[in-house]
């Protein structure tokens, strides 16, 4: 899975905050971080599980690790097919600001952890447990698709003035040359 560039700022560093955007401005980032690239193949995170998603509506109960930046400051991305990983640069899911959660689609195997995501509606439910137990629960307002040559980086990792949280996986056409698919679907979602 490879998630979409984001917008550099003219000194290559990582974009910042921009306080009291308006439509048709800059929106805020969250943390003054965001992956900036796309991610390679040959470089995933794993380790221990930073806590589970549990998602009824599409039948998802995995772990969630933590996902930091390869060297090129782009995400990095679950080992396995089977569970998900959280953005560590970003809010921790149900702290204020988007939080960012990233999981495959499919593998050479079958079917991986987001491969239904798409089926999601707005008003389902996700639930995120954090190591110390505590249940954190969103409620999905939309899903976009994006080229990932043109990814909405600061509409994904915007600051947020409560809660929100971000699901990214592949989708579109798998483009046998490259190994990836050409597009992300986006799921945005709100506390609940």
């Amino acid at each position: 899975m490879t998630v979409g560039p984001a917008v550099p700022t003219p000194d290559d560093s990582p974009p910042s905050r921009i306080a009291g955007a308006k439509p048709g401005q800059d929106a805020p980032v969250a943390r003054d971080a965001a992956p900036r690239s796309r991610v390679p193949v040959e470089r995933t995170a794993s380790g221990p599980a930073a806590s589970r998603v549990v998602i009824p509506a599409i039948g998802v109960d995995a772990p969630m690790i933590e996902l930091g930046l390869n060297p090129d400051d782009s995400l990095e991305v679950p080992a396995e097919s089977d569970e998900t990983g959280w953005w560590s640069g970003g809010a921790f899911p149900g702290e204020r600001g988007a939080a960012v959660i990233a999981g495959h689609v499919d593998s050479t195997s079958g079917p991986a952890v987001f491969f239904r995501l798409g089926e999601l509606d707005p008003g389902d439910e996700i639930q995120v447990t954090a190591r110390s137990g505590q249940v954190e629960r969103f409620i999905v307002e939309r899903s976009k698709a994006a080229p990932k040559d043109d990814f909405p980086t600061r509409e994904v990792y915007e600051a947020t003035a409560g809660p929100s949280l971000r699901l990214i996986t592949c989708t579109g056409q798998f483009a046998e040359q490259t190994g990836h698919y050409e597009d992300n679907l986006i799921v945005f979602a709100r506390a609940a």
